[in-house]
Protein backbone atom coordinates (compact mmCIF):
# COMPACT_ATOMS: atom_id res chain seq x y z
CA UNK A 1 0.00 0.00 0.00
CA UNK A 2 1.26 3.46 -0.90
CA UNK A 3 0.16 6.46 1.17
CA UNK A 4 2.20 9.16 -0.57
CA UNK A 5 -0.86 11.31 -1.28
CA UNK A 6 -1.45 11.71 2.45
CA UNK A 7 2.07 12.93 3.19
CA UNK A 8 2.56 15.07 0.08
CA UNK A 9 1.13 18.05 1.95
CA UNK A 10 2.53 21.36 3.28
CA UNK A 11 2.67 19.83 6.79
CA UNK A 12 5.27 17.31 5.67
CA UNK A 13 7.27 19.51 3.26
CA UNK A 14 9.79 20.66 5.94
CA UNK A 15 10.26 17.04 7.04
CA UNK A 16 10.76 15.68 3.52
CA UNK A 17 13.28 18.44 2.69
CA UNK A 18 15.26 17.61 5.84
CA UNK A 19 15.31 13.88 5.01
CA UNK A 20 16.58 14.67 1.49
CA UNK A 21 19.29 17.06 2.75
CA UNK A 22 20.58 14.75 5.51
CA UNK A 23 20.26 11.69 3.25
CA UNK A 24 19.03 9.78 6.31
CA UNK A 25 16.78 6.77 5.81
CA UNK A 26 13.65 7.86 7.69
CA UNK A 27 10.09 6.74 8.35
CA UNK A 28 6.93 8.09 9.96
CA UNK A 29 5.93 5.53 12.58
CA UNK A 30 3.36 4.88 15.29
CA UNK A 31 0.24 6.79 16.22
CA UNK A 32 0.11 9.12 13.23
CA UNK A 33 0.12 6.18 10.81
CA UNK A 34 -2.48 4.33 12.87
CA UNK A 35 -4.80 7.33 13.01
CA UNK A 36 -4.31 8.07 9.32
CA UNK A 37 -5.47 4.57 8.46
CA UNK A 38 -8.41 4.98 10.86
CA UNK A 39 -9.43 8.10 8.87
CA UNK A 40 -8.36 10.52 11.57
CA UNK A 41 -6.39 12.82 9.27
CA UNK A 42 -5.66 15.74 11.61
CA UNK A 43 -2.02 15.33 12.65
CA UNK A 44 -1.11 16.45 16.18
CA UNK A 45 1.95 14.28 16.83
CA UNK A 46 4.34 12.96 14.20
CA UNK A 47 6.97 10.42 15.27
CA UNK A 48 9.88 9.89 12.89
CA UNK A 49 12.42 7.09 13.17
CA UNK A 50 15.68 7.47 11.26
CA UNK A 51 18.65 5.17 10.66
CA UNK A 52 20.90 8.10 11.48
CA UNK A 53 20.87 10.77 14.16
CA UNK A 54 17.39 11.75 15.31
CA UNK A 55 18.81 14.94 16.84
CA UNK A 56 20.52 15.99 13.61
CA UNK A 57 17.34 15.35 11.59
CA UNK A 58 15.20 17.33 14.07
CA UNK A 59 17.51 20.35 13.87
CA UNK A 60 17.28 20.28 10.08
CA UNK A 61 13.48 20.06 10.18
CA UNK A 62 13.31 23.02 12.58
CA UNK A 63 15.30 25.16 10.12
CA UNK A 64 12.61 24.52 7.49
CA UNK A 65 9.68 25.51 9.70
CA UNK A 66 8.36 29.09 9.34
CA UNK A 67 8.15 29.74 13.10
CA UNK A 68 11.78 28.53 13.61
CA UNK A 69 10.93 26.58 16.80
CA UNK A 70 13.56 25.42 19.32
CA UNK A 71 14.61 21.77 19.38
CA UNK A 72 14.39 20.01 22.74
CA UNK A 73 17.13 17.39 22.84
CA UNK A 74 17.13 14.23 25.00
CA UNK A 75 20.71 13.02 24.54
CA UNK A 76 20.35 9.95 26.76
CA UNK A 77 17.60 8.61 24.49
CA UNK A 78 18.90 10.00 21.18
CA UNK A 79 15.60 11.80 20.64
CA UNK A 80 14.62 15.37 19.86
CA UNK A 81 11.25 17.13 20.04
CA UNK A 82 10.03 20.09 17.98
CA UNK A 83 6.90 21.96 19.03
CA UNK A 84 5.65 23.98 16.06
CA UNK A 85 2.29 25.70 16.48
CA UNK A 86 -0.15 22.89 17.36
CA UNK A 87 2.09 20.11 16.05
CA UNK A 88 4.68 18.00 17.90
CA UNK A 89 7.38 16.36 15.78
CA UNK A 90 9.62 13.83 17.53
CA UNK A 91 12.67 12.33 15.87
CA UNK A 92 14.56 9.29 17.14
CA UNK A 93 17.35 7.12 15.85
CA UNK A 94 16.27 3.54 15.13
CA UNK A 95 17.14 1.37 18.11
CA UNK A 96 16.82 -2.01 19.69
CA UNK A 97 16.16 -2.44 23.39
CA UNK A 98 16.78 -4.98 26.12
CA UNK A 99 15.43 -4.86 29.66
CA UNK A 100 16.49 -5.84 33.17
CA UNK A 101 13.89 -7.71 35.22
CA UNK A 102 13.64 -5.05 37.94
CA UNK A 103 13.34 -1.99 35.70
CA UNK A 104 11.31 -0.70 32.78
CA UNK A 105 14.26 1.45 31.64
CA UNK A 106 15.77 -0.28 28.60
CA UNK A 107 19.37 -0.76 27.58
CA UNK A 108 19.40 0.93 24.17
CA UNK A 109 21.58 0.21 21.12
CA UNK A 110 21.50 1.52 17.57
CA UNK A 111 19.34 -0.64 15.34
CA UNK A 112 17.52 -1.09 12.06
CA UNK A 113 13.93 -0.19 11.17
CA UNK A 114 13.07 -3.83 11.88
CA UNK A 115 14.63 -3.58 15.35
CA UNK A 116 12.63 -0.42 16.01
CA UNK A 117 9.36 -2.00 14.90
CA UNK A 118 10.08 -5.08 17.05
CA UNK A 119 10.28 -2.91 20.18
CA UNK A 120 6.87 -1.26 19.55
CA UNK A 121 4.01 -2.08 21.92
CA UNK A 122 1.31 -3.14 19.45
CA UNK A 123 1.09 -4.15 15.82
CA UNK A 124 -1.15 -1.15 15.07
CA UNK A 125 1.60 1.14 16.42
CA UNK A 126 4.41 -0.58 14.51
CA UNK A 127 3.15 0.62 11.12
CA UNK A 128 5.59 2.88 9.26
CA UNK A 129 5.49 5.07 6.13
CA UNK A 130 8.67 5.59 4.12
CA UNK A 131 9.94 9.16 3.62
CA UNK A 132 12.73 7.98 1.30
CA UNK A 133 12.85 8.76 -2.46
CA UNK A 134 13.23 5.09 -3.49
CA UNK A 135 9.89 4.00 -1.92
CA UNK A 136 8.25 7.27 -0.81
CA UNK A 137 4.86 6.71 0.85
CA UNK A 138 5.15 2.91 1.06
CA UNK A 139 3.49 1.33 4.11
CA UNK A 140 5.92 -0.94 6.00
CA UNK A 141 3.81 -3.49 7.91
CA UNK A 142 5.84 -6.51 9.11
CA UNK A 143 3.33 -7.58 11.79
CA UNK A 144 0.06 -7.31 9.81
CA UNK A 145 -0.99 -4.26 11.80
CA UNK A 146 -3.25 -3.17 8.94
CA UNK A 147 -5.18 -6.42 9.31
CA UNK A 148 -5.45 -5.85 13.07
CA UNK A 149 -6.75 -2.33 12.43
CA UNK A 150 -9.42 -3.76 10.13
CA UNK A 151 -10.34 -6.44 12.67
CA UNK A 152 -10.19 -3.97 15.60
CA UNK A 153 -7.65 -6.01 17.56
CA UNK A 154 -4.95 -4.98 20.04
CA UNK A 155 -2.05 -7.39 19.66
CA UNK A 156 1.67 -7.27 20.47
CA UNK A 157 4.25 -7.60 17.65
CA UNK A 158 6.28 -10.21 19.56
CA UNK A 159 5.44 -12.72 22.30
CA UNK A 160 3.13 -10.78 24.67
CA UNK A 161 4.93 -12.14 27.76
CA UNK A 162 8.13 -10.54 26.50
CA UNK A 163 6.45 -7.29 25.47
CA UNK A 164 4.59 -6.82 28.77
CA UNK A 165 7.35 -8.08 31.05
CA UNK A 166 9.90 -5.78 29.38
CA UNK A 167 7.72 -2.70 29.80
CA UNK A 168 4.71 -3.37 32.08
CA UNK A 169 3.15 0.03 31.30
CA UNK A 170 2.19 -1.51 27.96
CA UNK A 171 -0.46 -3.53 29.83
CA UNK A 172 -2.18 -0.27 30.82
CA UNK A 173 -1.72 1.04 27.29
CA UNK A 174 -3.36 -2.08 25.83
CA UNK A 175 -6.48 -1.43 27.90
CA UNK A 176 -6.34 2.29 27.17
CA UNK A 177 -6.18 1.78 23.38
CA UNK A 178 -8.94 -0.81 23.65
CA UNK A 179 -11.14 1.80 25.36
CA UNK A 180 -10.21 4.73 23.12
CA UNK A 181 -10.53 2.85 19.82
CA UNK A 182 -13.24 0.38 20.91
CA UNK A 183 -10.94 -2.52 19.95
CA UNK A 184 -10.71 -6.03 21.45
CA UNK A 185 -7.50 -7.16 23.14
CA UNK A 186 -6.35 -10.38 21.47
CA UNK A 187 -6.91 -13.43 23.70
CA UNK A 188 -3.25 -14.42 24.23
CA UNK A 189 -2.40 -10.80 24.94
CA UNK A 190 -5.16 -10.57 27.56
CA UNK A 191 -3.99 -13.79 29.25
CA UNK A 192 -0.46 -12.42 29.29
CA UNK A 193 -1.59 -9.21 31.02
CA UNK A 194 -3.16 -11.32 33.80
CA UNK A 195 0.01 -13.41 34.01
CA UNK A 196 2.28 -10.35 34.27
CA UNK A 197 -0.03 -8.01 36.18
CA UNK A 198 2.21 -7.79 39.26
CA UNK A 199 5.01 -6.38 37.07
CA UNK A 200 3.04 -3.11 36.98
CA UNK A 201 4.48 -2.43 40.46
CA UNK A 202 7.85 -1.46 38.96
CA UNK A 203 6.20 1.37 37.00
CA UNK A 204 5.93 4.80 38.60
CA UNK A 205 2.50 5.80 39.90
CA UNK A 206 2.62 8.94 37.72
CA UNK A 207 2.88 6.84 34.54
CA UNK A 208 0.16 4.44 35.67
CA UNK A 209 -2.21 7.27 36.59
CA UNK A 210 -1.58 9.05 33.30
CA UNK A 211 -2.83 5.94 31.49
CA UNK A 212 -5.67 5.49 34.00
CA UNK A 213 -6.89 9.05 33.39
CA UNK A 214 -6.92 8.40 29.64
CA UNK A 215 -9.05 5.30 30.28
CA UNK A 216 -11.41 7.34 32.49
CA UNK A 217 -11.76 9.97 29.75
CA UNK A 218 -12.47 7.40 27.04
CA UNK A 219 -15.92 6.47 25.76
CA UNK A 220 -15.46 2.94 27.16
CA UNK A 221 -14.27 3.76 30.70
CA UNK A 222 -16.60 1.16 32.24
CA UNK A 223 -15.10 -1.58 30.05
CA UNK A 224 -11.63 -0.32 30.93
CA UNK A 225 -12.19 -0.80 34.66
CA UNK A 226 -13.71 -4.22 34.05
CA UNK A 227 -10.53 -5.22 32.19
CA UNK A 228 -8.31 -3.71 34.89
CA UNK A 229 -10.19 -5.81 37.46
CA UNK A 230 -10.27 -8.99 35.36
CA UNK A 231 -6.53 -8.92 34.64
CA UNK A 232 -5.57 -8.17 38.26
CA UNK A 233 -3.92 -4.84 37.37
CA UNK A 234 -6.35 -2.74 39.41
CA UNK A 235 -5.53 -4.47 42.69
CA UNK A 236 -1.87 -3.55 42.25
CA UNK A 237 -2.42 0.21 42.27
CA UNK A 238 -6.03 0.92 43.38
CA UNK A 239 -7.06 -1.76 45.91
CA UNK A 240 -9.67 0.54 47.50
CA UNK A 241 -11.77 0.26 44.35
CA UNK A 242 -11.40 -3.52 44.18
CA UNK A 243 -12.70 -3.65 47.78
CA UNK A 244 -16.06 -2.36 46.50
CA UNK A 245 -16.62 -5.63 44.65
CA UNK A 246 -18.81 -8.39 46.01
CA UNK A 247 -22.17 -8.98 47.66
CA UNK A 248 -22.71 -10.06 51.26
CA UNK A 249 -25.90 -11.94 52.15
CA UNK A 250 -27.35 -12.22 55.64
CA UNK A 251 -30.83 -13.51 56.56
CA UNK A 252 -31.41 -13.86 52.80
CA UNK A 253 -30.83 -10.11 52.39
CA UNK A 254 -28.08 -8.90 50.08
CA UNK A 255 -26.83 -5.52 48.89
CA UNK A 256 -25.83 -4.39 45.41
CA UNK A 257 -22.29 -4.93 44.15
CA UNK A 258 -20.83 -1.47 44.73
CA UNK A 259 -17.99 -1.99 42.23
CA UNK A 260 -20.37 -2.50 39.32
CA UNK A 261 -22.72 0.17 40.66
CA UNK A 262 -19.77 2.60 40.60
CA UNK A 263 -19.01 1.66 36.99
CA UNK A 264 -22.64 2.32 36.04
CA UNK A 265 -22.48 5.74 37.71
CA UNK A 266 -19.26 6.46 35.80
CA UNK A 267 -20.90 5.35 32.55
CA UNK A 268 -23.98 7.50 33.26
CA UNK A 269 -22.01 10.63 34.04
CA UNK A 270 -19.66 10.12 31.08
CA UNK A 271 -22.64 10.58 28.75
CA UNK A 272 -23.01 14.16 30.01
CA UNK A 273 -19.51 15.40 30.80
CA UNK A 274 -15.86 15.05 29.79
CA UNK A 275 -14.76 16.69 33.06
CA UNK A 276 -12.09 14.29 34.35
CA UNK A 277 -12.56 15.36 37.97
CA UNK A 278 -16.33 14.96 37.88
CA UNK A 279 -15.73 11.45 36.54
CA UNK A 280 -13.31 10.89 39.44
CA UNK A 281 -16.07 12.01 41.83
CA UNK A 282 -18.29 9.31 40.30
CA UNK A 283 -15.54 6.73 40.85
CA UNK A 284 -15.00 7.74 44.49
CA UNK A 285 -18.53 8.64 45.60
CA UNK A 286 -19.08 5.27 47.37
CA UNK A 287 -15.43 4.42 48.05
CA UNK A 288 -15.98 4.18 51.83
CA UNK A 289 -18.90 1.75 51.65
CA UNK A 290 -16.73 -1.30 52.52
CA UNK A 291 -15.53 0.56 55.66
CA UNK A 292 -19.04 1.54 56.80
CA UNK A 293 -21.02 -1.59 55.90
CA UNK A 294 -23.23 -2.98 58.72
CA UNK A 295 -26.21 -5.31 58.90
CA UNK A 296 -29.13 -4.07 60.99
CA UNK A 297 -32.00 -6.48 61.65
CA UNK A 298 -34.79 -4.02 60.96
CA UNK A 299 -33.39 -2.35 57.83
CA UNK A 300 -30.82 -4.76 56.38
CA UNK A 301 -27.47 -3.54 55.05
CA UNK A 302 -26.49 0.05 55.83
CA UNK A 303 -23.56 2.27 54.90
CA UNK A 304 -24.13 5.14 57.33
CA UNK A 305 -21.62 7.97 57.02
CA UNK A 306 -19.92 6.60 53.91
CA UNK A 307 -20.05 10.06 52.34
CA UNK A 308 -18.15 11.61 55.30
CA UNK A 309 -15.52 8.88 55.47
CA UNK A 310 -15.30 8.84 51.67
CA UNK A 311 -14.47 12.54 51.58
CA UNK A 312 -11.68 11.92 54.11
CA UNK A 313 -10.28 9.09 51.95
CA UNK A 314 -10.06 11.28 48.83
CA UNK A 315 -6.76 13.02 49.80
CA UNK A 316 -5.19 9.67 50.71
CA UNK A 317 -6.17 8.12 47.37
CA UNK A 318 -5.08 11.19 45.40
CA UNK A 319 -1.70 11.12 47.16
CA UNK A 320 -1.32 7.39 46.59
CA UNK A 321 -2.09 7.73 42.86
CA UNK A 322 -0.02 10.92 42.48
CA UNK A 323 -3.08 12.89 41.45
CA UNK A 324 -2.95 16.66 42.10
CA UNK A 325 -3.34 17.66 45.75
CA UNK A 326 -4.91 21.01 44.90
CA UNK A 327 -8.30 22.51 44.09
CA UNK A 328 -9.11 19.53 41.84
CA UNK A 329 -8.79 17.21 44.82
CA UNK A 330 -10.90 19.55 46.99
CA UNK A 331 -13.56 19.62 44.25
CA UNK A 332 -13.77 15.80 44.21
CA UNK A 333 -13.77 15.74 48.01
CA UNK A 334 -16.66 18.21 48.15
CA UNK A 335 -18.80 16.24 45.68
CA UNK A 336 -18.17 12.96 47.51
CA UNK A 337 -19.16 14.62 50.81
CA UNK A 338 -22.34 16.18 49.41
CA UNK A 339 -23.56 13.47 47.04
CA UNK A 340 -26.40 12.30 49.34
CA UNK A 341 -27.66 15.75 50.28
CA UNK A 342 -29.92 16.46 47.25
CA UNK A 343 -31.79 13.17 47.78
CA UNK A 344 -33.22 14.46 51.07
CA UNK A 345 -34.40 17.62 49.28
CA UNK A 346 -36.62 15.60 46.94
CA UNK A 347 -39.29 15.29 49.65
CA UNK A 348 -42.58 17.17 49.24
CA UNK A 349 -41.92 19.30 52.31
CA UNK A 350 -38.44 20.73 52.65
CA UNK A 351 -37.36 23.96 54.30
CA UNK A 352 -35.80 26.86 52.42
CA UNK A 353 -33.07 26.70 55.03
CA UNK A 354 -32.01 23.23 53.81
CA UNK A 355 -31.93 24.51 50.23
CA UNK A 356 -29.88 27.56 51.22
CA UNK A 357 -27.36 25.38 53.07
CA UNK A 358 -26.85 23.11 50.08
CA UNK A 359 -26.39 26.12 47.79
CA UNK A 360 -23.89 27.60 50.23
CA UNK A 361 -21.95 24.34 50.67
CA UNK A 362 -21.89 23.38 46.98
CA UNK A 363 -21.31 26.89 45.62
CA UNK A 364 -20.45 26.96 41.92
CA UNK A 365 -20.37 23.16 41.88
CA UNK A 366 -24.11 22.73 42.46
CA UNK A 367 -24.77 21.76 38.81
CA UNK A 368 -21.99 19.17 38.89
CA UNK A 369 -23.36 17.81 42.17
CA UNK A 370 -26.83 17.43 40.66
CA UNK A 371 -25.33 15.69 37.62
CA UNK A 372 -23.54 13.25 39.94
CA UNK A 373 -26.75 12.57 41.90
CA UNK A 374 -28.69 11.86 38.71
CA UNK A 375 -25.92 9.55 37.48
CA UNK A 376 -26.14 7.71 40.83
CA UNK A 377 -29.56 6.34 39.85
CA UNK A 378 -28.73 2.85 38.58
CA UNK A 379 -31.91 0.93 39.41
CA UNK A 380 -33.04 -1.68 36.86
CA UNK A 381 -36.64 -0.69 37.65
CA UNK A 382 -37.55 1.85 34.96
CA UNK A 383 -40.46 3.27 36.99
CA UNK A 384 -38.13 3.95 39.93
CA UNK A 385 -35.61 5.66 37.65
CA UNK A 386 -38.30 7.96 36.23
CA UNK A 387 -39.56 8.70 39.74
CA UNK A 388 -36.07 9.58 41.01
CA UNK A 389 -35.31 11.78 38.00
CA UNK A 390 -38.60 13.61 38.46
CA UNK A 391 -37.71 14.14 42.12
CA UNK A 392 -34.41 15.70 41.12
CA UNK A 393 -36.26 17.99 38.72
CA UNK A 394 -38.19 19.24 41.76
CA UNK A 395 -34.93 19.78 43.62
CA UNK A 396 -33.53 21.77 40.69
CA UNK A 397 -36.65 23.99 40.71
CA UNK A 398 -36.33 24.56 44.47
CA UNK A 399 -32.65 25.40 44.13
CA UNK A 400 -33.39 27.87 41.34
CA UNK A 401 -36.24 29.55 43.26
CA UNK A 402 -34.22 30.03 46.45
CA UNK A 403 -31.07 31.13 44.59
CA UNK A 404 -32.99 33.77 42.61
CA UNK A 405 -34.61 35.04 45.79
CA UNK A 406 -31.74 34.92 48.27
CA UNK A 407 -28.54 34.82 46.13
CA UNK A 408 -26.89 32.37 48.48
CA UNK A 409 -24.51 30.56 46.16
CA UNK A 410 -20.92 31.47 47.13
CA UNK A 411 -22.19 34.35 49.23
CA UNK A 412 -19.91 36.10 51.67
CA UNK A 413 -21.59 37.53 54.79
CA UNK A 414 -22.30 41.23 54.12
CA UNK A 415 -20.21 42.24 57.14
CA UNK A 416 -16.51 41.43 57.30
CA UNK A 417 -14.36 40.64 60.32
CA UNK A 418 -12.52 43.94 59.83
CA UNK A 419 -15.78 45.89 60.09
CA UNK A 420 -16.73 44.02 63.28
CA UNK A 421 -13.34 44.95 64.78
CA UNK A 422 -13.79 48.63 63.84
CA UNK A 423 -17.40 48.81 65.06
CA UNK A 424 -16.67 47.42 68.51
CA UNK A 425 -13.02 48.50 68.77
CA UNK A 426 -11.90 44.91 69.18
CA UNK A 427 -8.49 43.29 68.73
CA UNK A 428 -8.44 39.88 66.96
CA UNK A 429 -10.46 37.60 69.25
CA UNK A 430 -12.95 34.69 69.22
CA UNK A 431 -15.97 37.06 69.51
CA UNK A 432 -15.35 38.25 65.93
CA UNK A 433 -15.71 34.69 64.66
CA UNK A 434 -18.81 34.18 66.79
CA UNK A 435 -20.45 37.28 65.28
CA UNK A 436 -19.51 36.34 61.69
CA UNK A 437 -20.85 32.82 62.13
CA UNK A 438 -24.07 34.12 63.73
CA UNK A 439 -24.71 36.45 60.78
CA UNK A 440 -24.08 33.62 58.29
CA UNK A 441 -26.37 31.23 60.17
CA UNK A 442 -29.12 33.85 60.41
CA UNK A 443 -29.03 34.36 56.64
CA UNK A 444 -29.03 30.61 55.91
CA UNK A 445 -31.90 30.05 58.33
CA UNK A 446 -33.89 32.85 56.70
CA UNK A 447 -34.02 34.94 59.88
CA UNK A 448 -32.61 37.93 57.98
CA UNK A 449 -32.13 38.73 54.30
CA UNK A 450 -28.77 38.58 52.62
CA UNK A 451 -28.06 42.33 52.67
CA UNK A 452 -25.95 44.78 54.65
CA UNK A 453 -28.80 46.64 56.35
CA UNK A 454 -30.39 43.58 57.97
CA UNK A 455 -27.03 41.99 58.76
CA UNK A 456 -25.81 45.17 60.51
CA UNK A 457 -28.96 45.40 62.60
CA UNK A 458 -28.68 41.72 63.56
CA UNK A 459 -24.99 42.19 64.44
CA UNK A 460 -25.79 44.96 66.94
CA UNK A 461 -28.43 42.82 68.66
CA UNK A 462 -26.09 39.84 68.86
CA UNK A 463 -23.19 42.02 70.09
CA UNK A 464 -25.35 43.31 72.94
CA UNK A 465 -26.00 39.72 74.05
CA UNK A 466 -22.23 39.14 74.03
CA UNK A 467 -21.70 42.27 76.17
CA UNK A 468 -19.75 44.01 73.41
CA UNK A 469 -21.89 47.18 73.62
Amino acid sequence: MNLSKYISTPTFTPIIKAVEKTKSESYIIGGFVRDLLLNNNTPKDIDIVTLGSGIKLAKEIAKNLPDNPPVKVYKNFGTALIRSNSLDIECVGARKESYRKDSRKPIVENGTLEDDQNRRDFTINALAISLNPKNFGELIDPFKGLRDLDNKIIKTPLNPDLTYSDDPLRMMRAIRFSCQLNFIIEEESLKSISKNSERIKIVSKERITDELNKIILSAQAKTGFELLLKTGLLNNFFPEMVALKGIDIKNNIGHKDNFYHTLEVLENISKNTSNLWLRWAAILHDIAKPNTKKFEKKVGWTFHGHEFLGSKLVPKIFKQLKLPLNEKMKYVQKLVLLHLRPIALAKDVVTDSAIRRLLFDAGDHIEDLMMLCEADITSKNEKKVIQYLNNFKKVRRKLKDVEERDQIRNFQPPISGEEIMRTFNLPPCKEIGVLKKSIKEAILEGEIKNNYKEAHKFMLIKAKKLNLL
